[in-house]
């Protein structure tokens, strides 16, 4: 009997030796996954960390006097439509008449801009792992197509009544008028009529989204533009440095 238990117990210790290697083997893999599961959801966080001070620089940037109006890139010019009419004022010396028109629109979409904000961070909160997953591995712009593909239908509906109210108190109607009523003594053509409220929405929303462009490209290039530790942490080492 003694044997018996001897044997048995010897198999016992045998079979815990085999099933710990096979369970150390177990939790080597489980470690060596976990840090993955980490880095991705780090990865993730570190994104939409990203994705909200770029759009909120970018917000800033835009709704700033002078925000359009002085940012060549972004500048809202005349129309296709007057473009024709504008060159000509110019060279009738009606110069200024033109560039207060022009300064109008881009106040206008100045003062709408701060709107877009709150539609980026809910964009941004509703971000899914693919979604996540996609963008960092796309090209530089990446986040910056996800948010324009998710909110330009919204942010252009909150522009529209602001611009078109922003344009009746700058007077970009009547600026408009004053700058092709000259045009009407001349023996040309009148110029298309132009749905300038659209129009101004339309290039704002460019506008704002170039700007949003730059910033995730600083941020995903420039070190110095991961200003928490967060974003050094994740671009920093997707980046390689």
């Amino acid at each position: 009997m003694p044997l018996v238990r001897k044997t048995m117990g010897l198999f016992i210790v045998m079979f815990m030796m085999a099933g710990c290697a096979e369970l150390d083997q177990f939790a080597k893999n489980v470690q060596s996954s976990m840090p993955q599961t980490n880095s991705l959801g780090k990865i993730i966080a570190g994104l939409k960390e990203a994705l909200s001070i770029g759009t909120g620089n970018a917000v800033v940037d835009v709704s700033r006097v002078g925000g359009y109006f002085k940012n060549q890139a972004i500048k809202i010019l005349l129309p296709q439509e007057i473009q024709q009419t504008g060159d000509l004022l110019r060279k009738f010396g009606f110069g200024k008449v033109v560039d207060d028109f022009e300064h109008s629109m881009n106040t206008a979409a100045e003062q709408a801009a701060p709107k877009a904000k709150a539609i980026f961070i809910d964009a941004i909160t509703q971000m899914t792992f693919d979604d996540a997953r996609r963008i960092l591995n796309g090209p530089d712009t990446a986040a910056t197509d996800y948010l324009r593909a998710k909110t330009s239908i919204a942010i252009a509906g909150l522009f529209r009544p602001i611009i078109t109210d922003s344009m009746n108190k700058v007077g970009v109607t009547r600026l408009y008028k004053q700058m092709v009523e000259p045009l009407k003594r001349l023996p040309i053509a009148s110029p298309v009529p132009v749905d300038l409220d659209a129009y101004v929405t339309e290039k704002g929303l460019d506008g704002l989204f170039v700007m949003v462009a730059e910033e995730e490209k600083k941020i995903r290039r420039d070190p110095a533009a991961r200003v928490t530790e967060l974003l050094k942490d994740v671009f920093g080492s997707m980046r390689g440095k």
